[in-house]
């Protein structure tokens, strides 16, 4: 039996973080979009999809279910899906690309996505701060996007970063989170400026850190974290007078009384809490704790932790606001120090 047309249409693509039924609807729309599917043509079985691409039959009709909702498909009782409408309320295609999905990044993508609503398809992926995986998924995409957004964070700096974006069409592309050296033409961006933010955030402590002699930053070796930040946190110990060290291992970094500790990443705060409260020391009164991103839950822990932090869902917002607008500004998202009892 010959294979309908429509299956050299369709395609899940296995690293993407998009789900599949969200995969399988934007390929359905990008086949009407370009008249390959035309009103009241029948769609493949919900069966046939499911064997076709091995997926499960959830999946399958949760995609054609999603594109019922918005109109684009009608459905007859035993009959199956069909085009109901060539008339697209959206023509985006966005090429979405982070380092990785935590707590604060979520705020981003959350924020981005629900900005956009409906007036755009969004492919996800995640590159989990490996150069070369993000390259492999930026030189295999095939190029019919109207919007480039990314997040370049990576545990190995790459001369080569510059060289990969500059590959992409620069009137498409939003760089979200960091600006890069290199990036050539003219294109948009949301971004921290870190040395800066981190410095102005300790300054605004100055009173509540004058309870303390020294300041560590938990930095480790493998962090994808920009090294921008610790020359903002050098120049403000050196400018105000601390006695300060980077710790790369917060698990054997000795913890005294006087010390105020800055942690970068999740894992290395919730070891440090357990360390202090094991030594006995009582958090923000012998022991100082600065958390780096602010998320819902360190307002609660130990009667909420003090972070420093930029404004992720204006980030998310900002940069999907950017693409509404066709601009090509650069933005400098505010960055905020949000005291609370830790300090």
């Amino acid at each position: 039996m010959k294979q309908p047309v429509i299956f050299k249409h369709l395609n899940i693509d296995y690293y993407s973080a998009t789900p599949k039924y969200l995969q399988l609807a934007n390929c359905i729309i990008k086949a009407i979009s370009e008249g390959v599917l035309k009103e009241n043509d029948v769609l493949p079985s919900i069966n046939e999809l499911s064997f076709e691409f091995d997926i499960s039959r959830d999946t399958a009709e949760k995609g054609y279910k999603h594109l019922k909702k918005t109109g684009v498909l009608g459905s007859v009782p035993g009959k199956g899906y069909f085009v109901k409408t060539t008339e697209l309320g959206h023509k985006l295609k966005i090429f979405l690309l982070f380092n990785k999905l935590s707590p604060h990044k979520k705020l981003i993508y959350d924020a981005f996505v629900a900005s956009l609503g409906d007036m755009a398809a969004i492919d996800f992926y995640i590159y989990n701060n490996d150069f070369l995986f993000f390259k492999k998924l930026i030189s295999q995409q095939k190029g019919d996007y109207t919007h480039y957004v990314i997040i370049p964070h990576f545990l190995e700096a790459s001369e080569n970063v510059s060289e990969v974006i500059n590959t992409l069409p620069k009137d498409k592309l939003i760089l979200m989170d960091k600006l890069l050296p290199g990036v050539t033409g003219t294109y948009a961006a949301v971004y921290e400026n870190f040395e800066e933010d981190i410095y102005n955030a300790l300054v605004q402590a100055n009173e509540q850190l004058s309870k303390y002699h020294t300041i560590k930053i938990a930095f480790p070796d493998y962090t994808y974290h920009p090294h921008e930040i610790l020359e903002g946190f050098y120049r403000y110990c050196q400018q105000y007078a601390f006695s300060y060290k980077v710790v790369n291992d917060i698990a054997a970094e000795p913890i005294n009384k006087g010390e105020v500790f800055i942690s970068l990443m999740e894992n290395d705060l919730v070891i440090l809490i357990e360390r202090i409260l094991a030594s006995g020391l009582k958090v923000g009164k012998d022991v100082g704790v600065i958390s780096y991103n602010e998320t819902p839950l360190k307002k609660i822990i130990l009667d909420g932790i003090t972070t420093i932090s930029t404004d992720f869902q204006m980030m998310g917002e900002k940069a999907a606001q950017m693409i509404l607008d066709h601009s090509t500004e650069h933005v400098e998202i505010p960055f905020y120090l949000t005291l609370r009892s830790s300090l």
